[in-house]
């Protein structure tokens, strides 16, 4: 059977978030922003396979890997089965990311002893209960909470405002101004980062993306933001922070303020991943998550 895998386009919102949307996990990776937004960077190709939706991306040596088929139960087991006559066809070893324990269970039930999966701890989603991270109540977050207060204290005139078409410029600037501080242009990884988060703020309004900026004092340029989205009924998830450093407790404040703002209506915060690099994920654990969403690699055994 030849399947047609092709690039994401912006016109393919609607079919892609329709299939996206029976998908009942808590992953940030698999949203139609998150996937248009960084499909440049990693090749990212889609088609629809028996009435389910399936990704295609390309490992380091050019094979390709897929996504757990997006669908009604008995569809994804007909996908599944085309897609391994799919790997022979293209003489390449079956390979799947992006898959989750749920996921690798109903794999387990359909094809016993045939798979094995290897979880990426770098890869792993940090969800947080949105109520304490807008509250920051208890011991362990008495630190984030002395931050704050530092924050207001030296900024008394300070400023939480939504992302608008009338301020989205200023922004754009202020992203600018942090990429030249953080001299991206000289680091692969954040410079794509930073293209990421441009092209974010140019298409909030295409994307459905949700975002809310901090100023020091009304009228005042921006020193943080923050953009996310829901992600099913009960988690919205943060897509993009970036805040000026050297201004203490911006970091912590755009956190707070972000999330009391966008998520006071849901129960969790998927505030992504942390691929891997120590600071942020120091960062990442001193918010203490309630849980983490594990994601593994699917291989033949």
């Amino acid at each position: 059977m030849e399947i047609l895998f092709r690039k994401i386009e912006l016109e393919d919102q609607a079919l892609l978030t329709g299939y996206l949307k029976q998908k009942p996990y808590r992953s940030c990776d698999l949203v139609f922003a998150n996937i248009y937004l960084w499909s440049r960077k990693y090749r990212t190709e889609f088609a629809i396979v028996e009435d389910t939706l399936v990704f295609c991306g390309y490992q380091e040596d050019g094979a390709p890997s897929i996504t757990f088929p997006i669908g009604e139960e008995a569809q994804i087991r007909k996908a599944l089965d085309v897609m391994f006559s799919w790997f022979t066809e293209q003489q390449a070893q079956f390979h799947m990311h992006l898959v989750q324990e749920k996921e690798f269970e109903q794999l387990e039930t359909w094809y016993p002893k045939k798979l094995q999966i290897a979880y990426n701890r770098d890869a792993a989603d940090y969800v947080y209960e949105a109520d304490k991270l807008i509250s920051l109540a208890g011991k362990k977050l008495h630190g984030k909470r002395n931050h704050i207060n530092r924050f207001k204290e030296a900024n008394p005139d300070w400023l939480y405002e939504p992302i608008t078409a009338e301020n989205v410029e200023q922004c754009f600037q202020m992203a600018l101004k942090w990429r030249e501080e953080m001299q991206c242009e000289y680091d692969v990884e954040k410079r794509d980062e930073m293209c990421v988060t441009l092209n974010a703020l140019r298409l909030m309004e295409e994307l459905k993306l949700q975002g809310g900026l901090l100023r020091l004092e009304p009228g005042g340029e921006v020193i943080a933001f923050s953009i996310g989205e829901p992600l099913n009924p009960d988690t919205f998830v943060v897509h993009i922070e970036k805040a000026f450093a050297e201004i203490q407790g911006a970091y912590p404040m755009i956190n707070q303020q972000f999330a009391e703002h966008v998520a006071a209506e849901f129960q969790y915060v998927n505030r992504e991943e942390d691929t891997g690099v120590e600071g942020l994920r120091k960062a990442k654990l001193s918010y203490r998550p309630a849980f983490l969403v594990e994601k593994g690699i699917v291989t033949l055994k």
